[in-house]
């Protein structure tokens, strides 16, 4: 593998990111959308509320992680999730009231009314028509702060209390008109994130908001109206990669319900990012980490040094998998591993195994052809076409490369004949 290769390579997976990515104009599209419902929302009348509602995103949007989801192999529609939260205490209303009075003033809007989606478990949905191809689902979280018994509690387990005080409540439907609370903090999450991110960001934004105010002048007047957001650091560029890879891979497979949540994805590479800044480099480091943990399916083993210490995946005596959340230790996000002899745990590894054949080993074998074909087959022609436009050999040139035929221009060339 030649220096060139590789930082050619590392080219090709940042612009493949970047194709998965939402571009800046229908970001501020998506801004603009759920600004106004938001705005909606908090005009509205709620009773026992004194003071200010807070609208906020949560999720990929918010950590800058999105990727347009595949459903039945097809791109679909971007999710966005907004969480409304209300200053109510937790114990002065019930999740059914809390449920129901966001729902109903969402309803007030002739316009909102005929986006609504039927209720979902913990949300309300907006369905978005799409614009150029593109449409968009917006996600209400109902919610109001968290208990302060919670909120020491998740003191005592030793989270920071900045970020336990950020905990919400939301609203959780069991069954028809049985509703229950489920503890969240996806501000205390977002938080977290960005703290790892930090330091590679800083040292990235002024290049990267240079050239995106470059490249989308008729959107931004000047540098300083283009978000944080839209800066992008290795460790959000590859989440993104790998978020895809496991569509792509786990598509029609007999695993694909027990494909990795997006969540497990975020959490450990974030815990195992190294401040790398370049995206190959991320993804093997990531990769070579969580490959080494493929061990655990075999009960007993246990780790020491640097793996141990980053906690990324745990399994106790009783078997039972644990990826704890960073902002609540509570709440384990690899709660069903277990079950189905492992399953879960089994198409993780699965995954990170094809992760490593696909996006790795496979630059080793210093064959652009071979590493194009392989991307091609992962993320599809048209995206990877974009991703490698100007960065190495066209497909032709490269088989006449590895053919050992020698590549001619012509300047000037004749025209063919004609009728």
């Amino acid at each position: 593998m030649t220096v060139e290769l590789r930082q050619n390579y590392n080219k090709v997976l940042e612009n493949l990111a970047a194709e998965l990515d939402i571009s800046p104009s229908k970001y501020q599209q998506a801004v603009q959308r759920y600004t106004s419902v938001g705005n909606w929302i908090a005009d509205g009348e709620y009773d026992g509320v004194q003071g200010e509602l807070h609208i906020y995103t949560q999720g990929s949007f918010r950590l800058g992680t999105v990727v347009r989801p595949l459903k039945e192999g097809a791109e679909s529609d971007y999710d966005i999730d907004l969480v409304c939260e209300l200053p109510l205490k937790k114990s002065s209303t019930t999740p059914a009231s809390l449920k129901k009075s966001i729902g109903e003033r969402i309803k007030e809007n002739a316009m909102y009314q005929k986006m609504l989606d039927k209720e979902k478990k913990r949300c309300w949905t907006l369905n978005y028509a799409e614009q150029d191809g593109i449409g968009f689902h917006l996600d209400i979280l109902p919610s109001v702060p968290e208990s302060v018994d919670l909120i020491a509690d998740l003191i005592g387990h030793g989270i920071p209390g900045d970020i336990a005080k950020k905990s919400i409540s939301i609203t959780n439907r069991e069954r028809e008109n049985v509703y229950s609370w489920s503890s969240s903090n996806p501000n205390g999450y977002a938080e977290w994130f960005e703290t790892i991110k930090r330091p590679v960001f800083e040292k990235m934004k002024i290049v990267q908001k240079q050239y995106i105010f470059e490249n989308n002048k008729a959107i931004f007047n000047q540098i300083d109206e283009v978000p944080d957001q839209l800066v992008k650091t290795p460790l959000q560029r590859a989440i993104q990669i790998l978020k895809r890879h496991r569509d792509v891979r786990f598509a029609g497979h007999e695993w694909e319900e027990d494909k990795p949540i997006s969540m497990i994805i975020t959490t450990l590479s974030a815990r195992a990012y190294q401040h790398e800044m370049d995206l190959y480099s991320t993804i093997k480091n990531i990769v070579e980490k969580l490959s080494t943990l493929e061990q655990l399916l075999n009960p007993g083993i246990k780790f020491s040094g640097d793996i141990s210490m980053l906690q990324l995946i745990n399994r106790n005596k009783d078997g039972y998998w644990i990826i704890p959340n960073p902002v609540n230790p509570a709440e384990n996000f690899a709660d069903r591993w277990h079950e189905n002899g492992n399953r879960k745990a089994k198409a993780f590894f699965q995954w990170i195994t094809w992760v490593k054949e696909d996006l790795v080993d496979i630059l080793q074998l210093s064959d652009v052809g071979k590493i194009t074909k392989t991307l091609e087959q992962r993320f599809g022609d048209r995206i990877v076409s974009k991703a490698t436009q100007g960065v190495w050999l066209s497909m032709s040139e490269i088989a006449a490369a590895n053919a050992g035929i020698p590549h001619i221009d012509i300047d000037n060339p004749s025209k063919p004949w004609s009728y």
